[in-house]
C-alpha cells in the first residue's frame, strides 16, 4: 500500500460513454470504456495507468503464491531459436498459432507462447545430481499465439501476459508433491482475485503430459464448457469420462415406418432424404439417444475406421486421436473413394479391411439402429456379434450435461468457464527429446522428470470482470482494484468541501490505504459515473449539504449500498479496518468490503 493521493485531474484515463462496436463481452466492453486498456491491432492491446495498476496486482498476488512454495522467479527471453524447437519436435507439431520469424542471417526464431523448450535447455547441463532436485523456477512474461481468430478481449488475444512455471525432478512422488503443492496456490490465486472457481480434468493439448488440470472461472461468456456434480467431480467436456446412456429402440414404434419385425430379425427401412439423426430420429418417433451415429476417419498408416457413438453424442476428436492413432475424418470425397455413404453408415456390410470402434456405452445396447450402408437406408435391430464384429471399444464422446458422473453416477450439471491457469504433469516428455538428464544415487544418467504449472494473468484480469459487473461498469475486488477508495468532492475549490475532501484523503492515505481523489471541475452526476464506471470498491462522496450536519456519504460499488457517517468516525472506522486487515494478512484485505454491511 502506498501513501500517495491519485488525483483523478492528473490520471490518463479517457472513459468512453458508448459500447465499443467491436467489443462482444462484458469485460472487454467495460476494459475499453473504463479505459483500462486500449485496442492496438487485432488481439493487441496497450494498458493504461488504471488497468496496469490492476495488472501489477494480480501479479503480485501470483508471484506471492509461487515464492510460498518455493519456486523460484527468474526472466527468460521471448525471442526463442527454432532449433530447441526441432529438438522437442514442436516446431511442426505446434501449427499455425506459433510466431515464426527469420532474423538477417536467415535464422528462424519464433515469440515464445511457451517455454518449456527454452528452460529444459537453460538446465541442461547445469543441474547434474539428484541432489540439487527438486527445483521449480518460474517467471512472469509476455507470450505470443497467432490466434486465427482473436476476440472476445483480453480473453483471446495474440499477446498476453503469463505466469509459467517448470518443475524437475527424480521421482514421480516428487513431482506429484509439487504439482499438488502448485494446484494449492492456483487455487489460493483465485479465491484472492474474488474469483468463483472449479479445477476441471482437461486435455494438455500441444504442452503435453497426460495428467493435467484446469482452474476454470465460471462464467457464462467462458469459451470452455465443462460438467460437475455435487460429489465433486469436474471436468471439461472434451476431457471428462463420457458416461452415456443411450436407450433401446422400442418395438411398437417400428409401426411409424409401416413395417413389421418378426422376433430379433435385422430390418431394412426405407429412410429417404434422411441424412441427420434429428430427422431420422423424428422419422421414427424415437429419441435420437435410440439411435447410433457413425463417423469415419483413417489412421496413420491410411487404415479406414468408422467409429460409433450413441445419437445424442458428438464425437470427441481428442479421444478419438487416443483411440485410433494420427486419426483424422474423411472428406466427403474420400468417403465416396472408400464405398462409405455420408447419412447412411453402419456396421453391417462395411467394406472390407474397415476398422469398427464403437463407444464403451454402446456394449449394453443389444440392437443398434444404425446406417445400413446404402443410400436412404437404415437398420432397425443390428446386433453385435451376430450381424457385424465391433473390433474396439473405447470412450470416444464429448461429455454433457445429464450424463453420469464417472464417479458416483449422479447426473452432470453443465457449466461454462474461462480457463484462467493450468497445471500438467509433463514427464519426460521433453527431458528425453531434448537430453536433459542428472546423475541419480547410482550415477547413472536419467532424464528429468517435469512439470508445468501456467497463470494466464491477462486472462484472470478479464475473468474478474466477467464476474465482477453490472450495468453501471467494473466492481473490483479491493484486493485488486486500481485504489481502495475515491473520495468525491462535489465543489472544487471552495473552501468548504475540497479541503475536507483532502484531508478525509490523506488520513485515509496515511492509515495505508490507496485513495484517489476527483478533483476534476466536472458535474457530480459525471463524477458518480465514472466512479462506478471505473469500480472504485469505496466511494466516500463530500459535499456541502453533508458537510452542514458533519457527515459525508459511503457507497460500497460492489452491493451500492449507501450510508451516511459522522465525520468524526470516519478515521475511526477506517482505523480499525487497517488494524484488522493487517492481522489477517493476505486474506485481510477482504474483511474492509464488509464493514458497512
Amino acid at each position: 500500500m502506498s501513501n500517495e493521493i491519485l488525483r483523478m485531474s492528473r490520471l490518463y484515463m479517457p472513459t468512453l460513454r458508448d459500447v465499443p462496436a467491436d467489443a462482444d463481452i462484458a469485460s472487454h466492453q467495460l476494459l475499453l470504456r473504463a479505459a483500462m486498456i486500449r485496442k492496438t491491432a487485432s488481439g493487441i492491446y496497450t494498458f493504461l495507468p488504471l488497468g496496469f495498476r490492476v495488472l501489477r496486482k494480480i501479479e503480485q498476488i501470483v508471484r506471492e503464491e509461487m515464492d510460498a512454495t518455493g519456486a523460484l522467479e527468474i526472466m527468460m527471453p521471448a525471442l526463442q531459436p527454432a532449433d530447441l524447437w526441432h529438438e522437442s519436435g514442436r516446431w511442426d507439431d505446434y501449427g499455425p498459432e506459433l510466431m515464426r520469424l527469420t532474423d538477417r542471417h536467415a535464422h528462424d526464431f519464433c515469440l515464445g507462447p511457451t517455454h518449456e523448450e527454452l528452460i529444459t535447455s537453460l538446465v541442461k547441463g547445469e543441474l547434474r545430481s539428484y541432489k540439487q532436485l527438486p527445483v521449480t523456477l518460474y517467471q512472469i512474461q509476455v507470450k505470443f499465439r497467432d490466434e486465427i481468430r482473436p476476440r472476445f478481449g483480453l480473453l483471446r488475444s495474440r499477446e498476453f501476459i503469463m505466469k509459467d512455471a517448470y518443475s524437475f525432478h527424480d521421482s514421480q512422488e516428487s513431482l506429484q508433491e509439487t504439482y499438488d503443492a502448485m494446484s494449492v496456490a492456483y487455487g489460493n490465486i483465485c479465491d484472492r482475485c474474488a474469483l468463483a472457481w472449479r479445477p476441471v480434468e482437461a486435455d494438455s493439448g500441444q504442452i503435453g503430459g497426460k495428467v493435467t488440470t484446469e482452474f476454470m472461472a465460471l462464467a457464462d461468456s467462458g469459451e470452455a464448457e465443462l460438467v460437475y456434480c455435487e460429489c465433486g467431480y469436474s471436468a471439461n467436456t472434451e476431457a471428462g469420462a463420457c458416461v452415456a446412456a443411450p436407450t433401446v429402440y422400442a418395438e411398437t414404434n417400428i409401426e411409424a415406418t409401416g413395417q413389421t419385425r418378426e422376433g430379433g430379425e435385422l430390418l431394412k427401412i426405407a429412410t429417404p432424404g434422411l441424412h441427420t439423426i434429428d430427422e431420422l430420429a423424428e422419422f421414427l418417433g424415437i429419441p435420437a439417444s435410440s439411435t447410433v451415429k457413425a463417423l469415419s476417419g483413417k489412421d496413420a498408416d491410411g487404415v479406414v475406421h468408422v467409429l460409433f457413438v450413441p445419437g445424442d453424442h458428438e464425437l470427441n476428436e481428442i479421444k478419438a486421436l487416443g483411440a485410433v492413432a494420427g486419426f483424422e475424418l474423411l472428406t466427403d470425397d474420400e468417403m465416396r473413394d472408400y464405398g462409405l455413404h455420408k447419412g447412411s453408415m453402419g456396421p453391417v456390410g462395411l467394406p472390407a479391411g474397415t476398422v469398427v470402434v464403437a463407444d464403451s456405452s454402446l456394449q449394453a445396447v443389444s440392437e443398434w439402429v444404425v446406417g445400413a450402408n446404402e443410400e436412404g437406408f437404415h437398420y432397425v435391430g443390428a446386433t453385435p456379434g451376430r450381424d457385424f464384429t465391433v473390433d474396439a471399444w473405447a470412450d470416444l464422446c464429448i461429455v454433457k450435461p445429464g450424463d453420469g458422473c464417472p464417479e458416483c453416477g449422479r447426473a452432470l450439471v453443465g457449466a461454462r468457464g474461462i480457463e484462467v491457469s493450468q497445471v500438467f504433469q509433463l514427464g519426460m516428455k521433453y527431458s528425453e527429446s531434448m537430453g536433459a538428464t542428472y546423475l541419480d544415487k547410482n550415477g547413472k544418467e536419467q532424464p528429468f522428470i517435469m512439470g508445468c504449472y501456467g497463470v494466464g494473468v491477462t486472462r484472470t484480469l478479464s475473468a474478474v470482470v466477467e464476474q465482477h459487473h453490472d450495468e453501471a461498469g467494473i466492481q473490483w475486488p479491493l484486493a485488486i482494484a486500481p485504489a481502495h477508495i475515491c473520495v468525491i468532492p462535489l465543489t472544487v475549490g471552495d473552501d468548504e468541501v475540497y479541503p475536507k475532501a483532502e484531508e478525509i484523503a490523506t488520513s485515509l492515505a496515511r492509515l495505508g490505504f490507496e485513495v484517489v481523489i476527483d478533483d476534476r471541475d466536472e458535474r457530480a452526476g459525471v463524477k458518480f459515473s465514472d466512479a462506478d464506471l471505473i469500480g472504485w470498491p469505496l466511494q466516500i462522496v463530500v459535499g456541502k449539504r453533508g458537510l452542514a450536519e458533519g457527515k459525508v456519504e459511503v457507497k460500497r460499488r460492489i452491493t451500492g449500498e449507501r450510508y451516511e457517517l459522522s465525520v468524526d468516525v470516519l478515521p475511526e472506522i477506517m482505523s480499525m479496518a487497517t488494524a484488522r486487515m493487517k492481522s489477517m494478512g493476505k486474506g485481510g484485505i477482504t474483511v474492509f468490503e464488509g464493514l458497512f454491511s
